[in-house]
């Protein structure tokens, strides 16, 4: 498998945090540090909501899909929360699994009959050829792809440059203890969910997060280091100001398919949860518990209370 495609196949199930899949890029973002810079969180303490009935306790956690190596980001609320659950709930379950992605990379995300070549002016298809050398491939490697993947592919791989990587994300790094400790592990949504989602918008709009993206593949204008340390720290109102609101603003299409939508189904099962007993702690991408759309406020909506953990 290349380069280009192990890339395409993680960047996928882990749709970044601050990147939307149409291009929503937050206003005014600051120029992200060298990768060599980790970003420094003195008193990591990201939130961390909690629900409780007679039996149950569910701890909603938001994360992060792409983090440094370096960031440092787990708190002792976080990890006894972690350790006290008897059920990991994640976005999907198993975000590695590329044998269940890679048959629907196939279907959806390929259309050799309409090549890039085909879309892109010249100067953009040098762009291109660039940017898909920085991970080992070519224009001509990434032509049969459709737009949403080429750009979410370029993406990734503008992340990686920045010194992020998929793999130290928290979502795979609480899968991983949650597996090495036996402790089952369920998802939301599925790969073909998340897969339908992206190669669903409107083909006009993929073509025009493909070119937002080699315009911007140079400067790294993806997750800067502001936001994730606002993350870390537990800043929710800086997360809603520097990524939720701008994605809003940019498309509303974008904001209810990415964000409401999933948000209203992935609720529904919570609900599902809390009618049962025991403890779970449920880990997904923080915007979806960020503001008037989050699930902590569909719930509350509901009538179900949520509180911060203190």
């Amino acid at each position: 498998m290349s380069a280009a495609c192990r890339l395409a196949l993680a960047a996928t199930l882990t749709i970044g945090l601050f990147q939307s899949p149409v291009g929503a890029v937050p206003a005014q973002t600051p120029a992200p540090r060298e990768a060599s810079s980790p970003i420094q969180a003195s008193a990591p303490n990201p939130a961390l909501w909690v629900v409780r009935d007679a039996d149950s306790t569910l701890y909603l956690f938001g994360t992060v899909h792409f983090l440094r190596p370096t960031t440092e980001w787990e708190s002792s609320r976080v990890t006894e929360a972690f350790d006290s659950a008897g059920l990991l709930v994640l976005e999907v379950a198993d975000p590695n699994d590329q044998a269940a992605l890679l048959p629907l990379i196939q279907r959806h995300g390929l259309a050799p009959d309409t090549p890039l070549s085909s879309l892109l002016t010249a100067e953009e298809l040098a762009t291109l050829d660039a940017a898909a050398r920085t991970i080992g491939a070519s224009a001509a490697a990434l032509d049969g792809l459709r737009p949403w993947l080429a750009g979410v592919t370029l993406s990734a791989s503008s992340l990686v440059r920045a010194g992020y990587d998929p793999g130290s994300g928290a979502d795979l790094i609480l899968r991983a203890r949650a597996e090495a400790a036996g402790t089952p592990i369920a998802g939301l949504e599925t790969p073909e969910d998340q897969i339908r989602m992206l190669a669903g918008f409107p083909e006009a709009g993929q073509l025009t997060f493909l070119r937002r993206t080699l315009a911007e593949f140079d400067n790294a204008l993806t997750i800067p280091d502001q936001l994730v340390e606002a993350w870390a720290t537990g800043d929710v109102e800086a997360i809603q100001a520097l990524a939720v609101t701008p994605m809003r603003l940019e498309s509303e299409l974008i904001y209810q398919t990415v964000l409401v939508e999933r948000n209203l189904r992935w609720t529904d099962r919570i609900e599902t949860l809390l009618e049962g007993s025991g403890t779970t702690f449920i880990a997904v991408g923080v915007l979806h518990l960020v503001g008037d759309d989050s699930v902590p406020a569909i719930l509350r909506s509901r009538g179900v209370d949520v509180v911060i953990a203190p």
